[in-house]
């Protein structure tokens, strides 16, 4: 039986990652870095719980000890990509792996205004020259984006520091971690290649408000707010590297970097993606207040 480690197995995808694997019959490691009630949570589904620190090259040599494939990302906030995406190579290497699903970006490229998305383009070459068969996802916007700025639309705002005329085909997480098992599952068709992987319809930033309204029978106007501001509302105005990454980003909009469609997706997974509509109705209580404003 195929044996996968999931690093990140509590982050979005991540999450949602382990579930989709062990619908498939797969044996499942996550790679944590403590011990605590979402590892406990793991280990209740089944999980092989092992704990390290992706920049030690100990531990992950040893978290890949007897694995067949992983999936791997690592967060955005967080310095030091390009050295671990070495030293993950390099203990992949060792290993044998037979596969590497990598998380990168949709606009991942050499000349990125974003030193993370320059990272993750670097990432993909770091694992392309270690010689393991690799897929990397790179991913458009995620519809998690609205559950982050749910606090807001829940009173009536909805506030994103992008041009409200760009484009983009929001994924969700449950859908990408079907993606990413139905990978693991059957690779061939896709090693080696950099898949651009897109939600099944496009909006403009200020028509994804007016459909998140219409979902939730609320009048949003989309509202462009500084970085500065739509950190602040997020309590990340202390981390340089988001600051850097969100600037970035506008720009990327601007310059229509993050739109795009695809059938990719669907055809993995063998069925349909989920709409913006599905996405709200399934994480409703997110957006709904649970008590009258007064």
């Amino acid at each position: 039986m195929t044996k996968v480690l999931v690093t990140g197995p509590n982050g979005d995808t991540g999450r949602k990652a382990v579930d989709e694997l062990l619908k498939k019959g797969f044996e499942v490691r996550a790679l944590v870095r403590k011990d605590d009630e979402r590892a406990q949570r793991l280990r209740d589904k089944g999980v092989e719980v092992v704990f390290g620190d992706l920049s030690s090259l100990r531990d992950v040599r040893l978290a890949l000890k007897d694995i067949d494939s992983a999936y791997f990302s690592y967060p955005i906030e967080q310095p030091g990509f390009v050295e671990i995406s070495v030293i993950f190579a390099k203990a992949a290497q060792e290993n044998n792996l037979k596969l590497i699903v990598n998380m990168s970006h949709k606009q991942a490229r050499f000349n990125s205004r974003s030193k993370s998305t320059q990272d993750h383009w670097l990432s993909e070459h770091v694992f392309e020259w270690s010689g393991i068969p690799v897929i990397h996802l790179r991913v458009t916007m995620f519809a998690e984006w609205l559950l982050y700025i749910s606090s807001q639309i829940r009173y009536g705002r909805y506030m994103l520091p992008f041009i409200k005329d760009g484009v983009i085909a929001p994924l969700a997480a449950k859908d990408t971690a079907k993606i990413i098992a139905g990978l693991v599952e059957k690779p061939d068709a896709y090693v080696g290649k950099a898949l651009q992987l897109h939600g099944p319809v496009e909006y403009t930033q200020e028509a994804l408000a007016a459909e998140v309204g219409r979902v939730l029978g609320l009048d949003l106007v989309y509202e462009r707010v500084t970085v500065s501001t739509f950190l602040e509302t997020l309590g990340l105005e202390n981390l340089p590297i988001m600051r850097k990454h969100f600037e970035a980003m506008g720009i990327d909009q601007e310059e229509n970097l993050l739109s795009g469609k695809d059938t990719i997706g669907a055809e993995i997974i063998g069925g349909p993606l989920m709409t913006v509509e599905d996405f709200i109705n399934e994480n409703r209580a997110a957006f709904e207040l649970h008590y009258p404003v007064v």
